[in-house]
């Protein structure tokens, strides 16, 4: 029971890693022509950005599937920890960051704000060059100290 939470666990933060890697090496990279439209607003609410769910999904299913049939072993706990982990990009990015369903407008969180600030330095640039802040629960420092103080302000203001 520990070990299949471990393992879980693991993989989860282990997908960030990967989603930090396919941002930048794989979306930004040969694959720009799904990814492109994300960064460059077309009308309409499906992108072809959202096939990347599918790139993730399927593995996530594929692993559910056999270790269940093979009396849940450990592949059924990796494909859990791929599945929370895009439920959790899901929620942060679509939900909260760019409001694609319009749940979640507002947070004083400093965590979500400073993922929410990371990621719109990743969009100022339409472009799949010169990017940065690729990854997604992990972002850089700087951005969690700026919502800090930001918050701080607010407070003494």
């Amino acid at each position: 029971m520990l070990l299949n939470a471990l393992i879980v666990i693991a993989t989860f933060f282990f997908m960030e890693f990967m989603a930090w890697f396919t941002h930048k090496y794989v979306m930004h990279g040969f694959l720009w022509v799904l990814h492109k439209d994300h960064h460059v607003h077309e009308p309409g609410f499906f992108e072809r950005n959202d096939t990347f769910f599918l790139i993730f999904a399927v593995p996530s299913f594929l692993l559910l599937f056999f270790g269940a049939s093979n009396g849940y072993d450990f592949r059924v706990w990796i494909g859990a920890g791929i599945a929370i982990y895009g439920f959790a990009y899901f929620m942060v990015h679509d939900i909260f960051i760019h409001q694609r369903f319009k749940i979640l407008r507002r947070s004083s969180n400093v965590y979500l704000k400073g993922l929410r600030k990371a990621h719109k330095v990743h969009h100022k640039h339409l472009g799949k060059e010169h990017g940065e802040c690729f990854g997604m629960l992990m972002v850089p420092f700087k951005y969690f100290q700026e919502a800090r103080k930001a918050k701080q302000q607010t407070k003494t203001a």
